[in-house]
């Protein structure tokens, strides 16, 4: 009995021994397909960093099929490794150069496809003349050439005005007072009494004389002599038409020989006081052709040229004073208006000019990229002259009828200088004769935390870094030649400063930052919200 419930026993469990070897061949069959499938896809994500035939230098990409010629660091473009992997100064992948992008004699290969995404335009080098047009504010003012003063000829009385107010507007030859002379009521007697003796001629032009020193001109006296009778009065006509600027007349008022009376501008012509920023003095000269608008008289042009440059600088809005003359039609421009200068400079000698957005400027260098064809571009160091407009001058480095590039340049820039271009093309162009002082070493400044020390570097999670154009990243640096400080841990918040080497960047000094420092004291301080999650460890 006890036997055969063991046989039924052993019988019940065979089906679960069976239940249990199915479910670990099944756990082991899914196991074996997870890690295919994320095999392949790591091969597929990372395929361009793991070749698959050749050796180290001449290896083939699977996934492009191109020869790579070695690995390097986009951060630190120096160093180049024979293998992929991790690069040792950023938290990222080693990315492949391969054999047809490197470029020859200082070129930059760039593939069609790449062009397009870019956004790559180019443009004729061409010849020409470089003029344009300054465009220059200014307001109207009285021709200062043009003003006619009106005195008294005569010591008398001022007995009517017929012009009475200030800005009033006269004609020539209009009657502007009337003065009453009493010198000139016994020069005439004495005419006359002369005249009327037998024999007198000689002092009857004796007398004539004394009337023209007196202050009468000829009019006045062949008003006396064909009338016979004395004209003590004097009437002063405007000897030009315009306004009048000053008036110092006043019925009744004892006025002498000499004084002014009348102050009459005209405004046939008026001058326009123009303000020419320094950096255009150079573009104008005295002649150049002038057009004038103002907003009294839209859609309406006023011709005329640059009268003279006053020599003086104002300080303040660092402008230079030009008067130009312009004429006055109908005498539609008045004094204190606002107007619109459009200046147009003599015309330069003839040079090559491309448009100003292929020109890119550093501060000690202008480069331009030169499309030499088959995708390949070459930068240029050139000597830039004046801008106009979208055009500038180019003195030296270009050729009539070479493309360069006008969109995207920027872009062309940083491939040139992660394969080197730039760097071989800066030190070709200082192999001038140099001092023995060796080159000043660049310190960079920032501040991060600490992640990891070792004998071989240290680890941080910094900030933004402006003086190297960096963002928040996770990199290894080379320890400081005197070594860490000893206060300082990781996870400890540090100031840090480091300068370029040969293979890398090293630490050259380390000061811990304490928590009752102001953020915005700390040098090189990351936003209150940037830790090592939001940084990502990447750049």
């Amino acid at each position: 009995m006890a036997q055969r419930r063991q046989q039924v026993l052993k019988v019940s469990n065979e089906p679960e021994k069976n239940i249990t070897r199915t479910a670990i061949v099944a756990l082991v069959i899914a196991v074996a397909g997870a890690g295919g499938y994320w095999a392949g896809a790591r091969q597929e994500t990372h395929g361009a960093s793991q070749p698959a035939t050749g050796g180290p230098g001449g290896q083939i990409d699977p996934a492009t099929g191109k020869k790579v010629l070695y690995w390097h660091d986009p951060m630190v473009p120096g160093p180049k490794f024979d293998k992929p992997g991790k690069s040792p100064f950023m938290d990222m992948q080693l990315v492949p150069m391969f054999a047809d992008e490197s470029g020859d004699n200082g070129k930059v290969l760039i593939s069609p496809r790449v062009q397009q995404n870019l956004g790559i335009r180019t443009a004729d080098v061409v010849e020409g003349t470089l003029s344009s047009t300054v465009e220059v504010v200014g307001s109207v003012a009285y021709n200062e050439r043009d003003v006619a003063l009106v005195q008294a000829r005569a010591s008398g009385y001022v007995e009517r005005l017929y012009v009475r107010a200030p800005l009033d507007r006269v004609r020539k030859g209009q009657p502007l007072a009337e003065l009453y002379v009493p010198d000139w009521v016994a020069v005439q007697e004495e005419y006359f009494a002369a005249r009327r003796m037998q024999g007198g001629q000689d002092l009857a032009d004796a007398a004539l004389q004394r009337m023209r020193l007196a202050g009468m001109n000829e009019e006045q006296i062949r008003l006396v002599t064909s009338t016979g009778k004395v004209h003590p009065r004097i009437t002063i006509n405007a000897p030009v038409s315009g306004v009048v600027d000053e008036l110092a007349a006043r019925e009744g008022l004892t006025v002498a020989a000499g004084a002014p009376l009348y102050r009459i501008n005209g405004l046939s012509t008026v001058w326009i006081i123009a303000e020419i920023p320094e950096a255009a003095t150079g573009q104008v000269r005295p002649g150049a052709a002038v057009t004038a608008r103002t907003p009294a008289w839209p859609g309406q042009t006023f011709q005329g040229k640059v009268e003279s440059l006053l020599p003086e600088i104002n300080a303040a809005t660092r402008t230079l004073k030009a008067r130009i003359e312009l004429a006055n039609p109908r005498e539609r421009l008045a004094p204190g208006m606002f107007a619109n200068i459009s200046l147009t400079p003599a015309t330069g000698q003839r040079s090559l000019l491309v448009p100003s957005e292929a020109v890119i400027q550093t501060g000690t260098r202008n480069v331009v990229f030169v499309a030499a064809g088959d995708g390949k571009f070459t930068p240029v160091n050139v000597e830039i002259g004046a801008q106009a407009g979208n055009q500038i001058e180019i003195r030296q480095g270009l050729q009539a009828g070479q493309k360069v590039v006008v969109s995207g340049q920027f872009l062309v820039d940083s491939e040139a200088s992660l394969k080197g271009t730039i760097a071989r093309m800066v030190d070709a162009s200082a192999s001038a004769p140099q001092t023995d002082r060796p080159p000043a070493e660049t310190s960079h400044s920032g501040t991060g935390r600490v992640e990891k020390i070792g004998p071989e570097g240290v680890t941080l999670s910094h900030g933004p870094i402006p003086s190297l154009h960096w963002g928040p990243m996770t990199m290894a640096f080379k320890p400081p030649p005197d070594g860490l400080p000893r206060n300082v841990a990781v996870g400890d918040t540090v100031a840090f400063e480091m300068r370029k080497v040969q293979d890398g960047y090293q630490l050259t000094a380390v000061t811990p930052v304490t928590d009752s420092a102001p953020a915005a004291m700390k040098p090189g301080a990351m936003p209150p919200a940037m830790d090592k999650a939001s940084m990502g460890g990447k750049r």
